[in-house]
């Protein structure tokens, strides 16, 4: 999912969101220790996906601070 795609969303589907992705990457490492895992490269990819959803709550947060400052 793209970040313009995650901004629209609301707070709470974008907390469910990443609440779903980290379970990604619970999975690919439980696969990576199996030797199930074929491609990688996903793990970094999860990885960003995390730090995007992060980055946009925490913008959020700040927005909101500013506005009842």
């Amino acid at each position: 999912m793209k970040a313009n795609e995650l901004r629209a969303l609301s707070t709470d589907e974008v907390t469910k969101h990443l609440q779903v992705t980290y379970q990604q990457l619970f999975d690919l490492h439980l696969k990576v220790n199996t030797r199930q895992l074929v491609n990688h490269r996903e793990i970094p990819r999860v990885r960003r996906q995390i730090a995007m959803i992060q980055t946009i709550l925490r913008e959020r947060a700040l927005e909101s601070q500013e506005q009842s400052a």
